[in-house]
């Protein structure tokens, strides 16, 4: 079972599965029932953590999803295609065009208006996004995956940098330095080699409270202690090429908790929107907020993303993978405009859970992910064929010498 959960389809359909719950659920007879849940409140007092399910969710819940995204960012950095800095470079300055550019044309549609939210459309849905392209890509190359996936983590990265700097309201400093404790003991522990999880998760627990205690939003404790995990299996064995170490088996283990149970969960939690009709609908897309989401994510990512890469590929030495074209990049860039899961956390902190304009969020992140993603399978879909006609075309071999006939004059 657990296999099955890593596979990037089938957590992208769990994430959809979960999405498509709560949209029916809130929108049913049993509507009550689903805000009962929401608000449902369980934890200790004592250590301040009764929090209600919605809260458990995206604090609790997205710190593991965080976790695994912060293993597959520093594996990246250190053995992976960031070690390269030339071919990390590409991909890493699309990540920060996919956040400035809409973070700008929200901004555009809301200079008057609730500028806090201006970080909604910059984020990417790994797991959203890798399932489109799992799906309509099989023929696509594999450096398209690549890119996407570098691209998505940093920024994975890059927003929970803004939500630590942007969306902390009250910071206690000595809830944040306590953290610092049991943080310090999980990094010596991980780079012992220590994989004993009686001694690990009380250790990174106490870490998430602490941080969830200091103001700072808890999901970035999740990341701090990814990036404790070492890399490679021995610090003395010379390097990212002497194989795997316990950050791709923490990865391991933790990926179908992340797919399987942390993000359709949150899914389930935060999507569920009373849409009230078509007259509903219409009103809350007509909210400069959620015009300046979809903006953001269906325009402002594929311009950001699309530009940041020809820059980048024009006037330095770095350039996209040879088997690319340029049309793969604008799909690619279309597809990162699928915005949910982080979109609908930081809706959430700058908004409020529950409020109207949370609602006109959740239907702006729903409706800009799903207009990103029918774009991006059109035009990925179109490209699929045009590699998988050249991958047919490279298998003909009429005179049977072994030689394509395509290589031969």
């Amino acid at each position: 079972m657990a296999d099955v959960l890593r596979k990037e389809t089938i957590g992208g359909a769990l994430l959809l599965v979960g999405a498509l719950v709560a949209l029916v659920w809130a929108n049913s007879a049993w509507s009550d029932r689903y805000e009962d849940m929401l608000a449902f409140t369980v934890g200790p007092s004592a250590l301040h953590l009764d929090l209600s399910l919605a809260k458990w969710a995206a604090d609790g819940l997205l710190a593991i999803f965080f976790f695994v995204a912060g293993l597959e960012l520093k594996r990246e950095f250190v053995a992976g295609d960031l070690r390269d800095v030339r071919r990390a470079a590409v991909p890493v300055a699309a990540a920060v065009g996919g956040v400035v550019v809409p973070a700008l044309v929200y901004v555009s549609f809301n200079l008057s208006g609730a500028l806090k939210g201006w970080a909604i459309p910059t984020a990417t849905d790994i797991a959203f996004a890798l399932a489109v392209l799992a799906v309509i890509g099989r023929w696509l190359p594999s450096a398209l995956r690549t890119f996407l996936l570098t691209l998505a983590v940093v920024d994975d990265l890059l927003a929970i940098l803004i939500i630590a700097v942007f969306y902390t309201a009250h910071l206690a400093v000595l809830p944040l330095l306590g953290a610092l404790v049991p943080l310090g003991l999980f990094a010596v522990l991980v780079q012992r080699r220590v994989r004993s999880w009686w001694l690990l998760l009380p250790l990174a627990f106490a870490t998430w409270a602490l941080v969830h205690a200091s103001g700072v939003h808890a999901t970035v404790a999740g990341v701090l202690l990814a990036f404790a995990v070492p890399v490679v299996r021995s610090a003395a064995a010379g390097g990212p090429d002497a194989g795997p170490g316990l950050a791709e088996h923490l990865e391991h283990r933790f990926r179908p908790i992340s797919a399987g149970i942390a993000v359709p969960v949150f899914a389930l939690m935060s999507a569920g929107v009373t849409i009230g009709g078509f007259g509903g609908l219409r009103s809350a897309l007509s909210d400069p907020v959620a015009v300046g989401i979809m903006a953001g994510l269906v325009i402002g990512k594929p311009v950001g993303i699309t530009l940041a890469t020809w820059l980048t590929a024009r006037f330095t030495r770095a350039k996209i993978d040879a088997g690319l074209a340029w049309i793969d990049v604008v799909g690619l860039a279309t597809l990162a405009g699928i915005g949910f899961t982080v979109s609908l956390l930081i809706g959430e902190l700058a908004f409020g859970i529950g409020t109207e304009r949370d609602d006109h969020v959740k239907v702006a992140v729903l409706t800009g992910s799903l207009v990103a993603a029918l774009l991006a399978a059109v035009i990925l879909r179109l490209r699929n064929r045009v590699y998988r006609q050249i991958h047919e075309a490279e298998r003909i071999d009429r005179d049977n010498d072994s030689i394509p006939d395509v290589y031969q004059g």
